[in-house]
Protein backbone atom coordinates (compact mmCIF):
# COMPACT_ATOMS: atom_id res chain seq x y z
CA UNK A 1 0.00 0.00 0.00
CA UNK A 2 1.38 3.60 -0.66
CA UNK A 3 -0.04 7.21 -0.50
CA UNK A 4 2.71 8.82 -3.16
CA UNK A 5 2.40 12.79 -3.18
CA UNK A 6 1.94 13.50 -6.98
CA UNK A 7 1.60 16.98 -7.21
CA UNK A 8 4.86 18.14 -9.37
CA UNK A 9 6.59 16.80 -11.90
CA UNK A 10 9.07 14.98 -10.19
CA UNK A 11 6.90 13.60 -7.62
CA UNK A 12 4.66 12.14 -10.71
CA UNK A 13 8.50 10.86 -12.35
CA UNK A 14 8.70 8.75 -8.88
CA UNK A 15 5.14 7.92 -8.45
CA UNK A 16 5.83 6.21 -12.28
CA UNK A 17 9.31 4.75 -11.20
CA UNK A 18 8.11 3.13 -8.46
CA UNK A 19 4.76 1.78 -9.97
CA UNK A 20 6.74 0.93 -13.32
CA UNK A 21 9.49 -0.94 -10.28
CA UNK A 22 6.92 -2.95 -8.06
CA UNK A 23 5.25 -4.45 -11.25
CA UNK A 24 8.50 -5.93 -12.43
CA UNK A 25 9.02 -7.75 -9.28
CA UNK A 26 5.14 -8.92 -9.79
CA UNK A 27 3.07 -7.00 -8.28
CA UNK A 28 -0.51 -6.55 -9.56
CA UNK A 29 -2.92 -3.71 -8.84
CA UNK A 30 -5.81 -5.19 -6.58
CA UNK A 31 -7.25 -1.49 -6.02
CA UNK A 32 -5.41 1.84 -6.43
CA UNK A 33 -2.67 2.26 -4.73
CA UNK A 34 -3.05 -1.00 -3.26
CA UNK A 35 -0.75 -3.83 -5.07
CA UNK A 36 -0.27 -7.33 -4.00
CA UNK A 37 2.11 -10.45 -4.74
CA UNK A 38 2.27 -14.28 -4.32
CA UNK A 39 5.76 -15.26 -1.95
CA UNK A 40 6.40 -19.14 -1.90
CA UNK A 41 7.90 -18.58 1.47
CA UNK A 42 9.31 -16.10 3.96
CA UNK A 43 13.01 -15.92 2.44
CA UNK A 44 10.92 -14.43 -0.99
CA UNK A 45 9.10 -12.16 1.38
CA UNK A 46 12.22 -10.94 3.29
CA UNK A 47 13.89 -10.42 -0.53
CA UNK A 48 10.93 -8.59 -2.13
CA UNK A 49 10.75 -6.41 0.90
CA UNK A 50 14.45 -5.95 0.75
CA UNK A 51 14.05 -4.43 -3.08
CA UNK A 52 10.75 -2.47 -2.52
CA UNK A 53 13.09 -0.60 0.19
CA UNK A 54 16.08 -0.08 -2.34
CA UNK A 55 13.25 1.68 -4.26
CA UNK A 56 11.56 3.77 -2.31
CA UNK A 57 10.29 7.29 -3.71
CA UNK A 58 12.41 10.01 -1.45
CA UNK A 59 8.45 11.49 -0.59
CA UNK A 60 5.24 9.62 0.73
CA UNK A 61 4.65 6.59 2.59
CA UNK A 62 4.75 2.94 1.76
CA UNK A 63 3.39 -0.01 4.06
CA UNK A 64 3.99 -3.47 3.49
CA UNK A 65 1.79 -6.00 5.11
CA UNK A 66 2.19 -9.85 4.92
CA UNK A 67 -1.06 -12.18 4.74
CA UNK A 68 -1.23 -15.57 4.44
CA UNK A 69 -2.84 -17.38 1.12
CA UNK A 70 -5.47 -18.14 3.09
CA UNK A 71 -5.95 -15.17 5.16
CA UNK A 72 -6.37 -13.63 1.77
CA UNK A 73 -8.64 -15.72 0.18
CA UNK A 74 -10.74 -14.95 3.48
CA UNK A 75 -11.44 -11.47 1.90
CA UNK A 76 -14.77 -10.57 1.45
CA UNK A 77 -15.50 -8.07 -1.15
CA UNK A 78 -18.69 -5.67 -1.18
CA UNK A 79 -20.10 -4.62 -4.10
CA UNK A 80 -22.53 -1.64 -4.62
CA UNK A 81 -24.75 -1.49 -7.64
CA UNK A 82 -22.19 -1.14 -11.13
CA UNK A 83 -23.98 2.02 -13.08
CA UNK A 84 -22.87 3.09 -16.81
CA UNK A 85 -23.80 5.02 -19.25
CA UNK A 86 -22.14 2.72 -22.12
CA UNK A 87 -24.46 0.77 -23.98
CA UNK A 88 -23.71 -2.83 -24.78
CA UNK A 89 -25.47 -4.08 -27.76
CA UNK A 90 -25.32 -5.89 -31.09
CA UNK A 91 -28.11 -3.36 -32.66
CA UNK A 92 -26.57 -1.23 -35.35
CA UNK A 93 -29.11 1.94 -34.11
CA UNK A 94 -30.05 2.48 -30.23
CA UNK A 95 -32.51 5.25 -29.39
CA UNK A 96 -31.89 6.90 -26.66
Amino acid sequence: MFDLPVVTAIERRHYRQFVKFIKSIGFIMFQESIYVKLSVNGGAIEKVKKAVEAHLPPKGMVSLLTVTEKQFGEIDNLLGEFVTDIVHTDNRLVEL
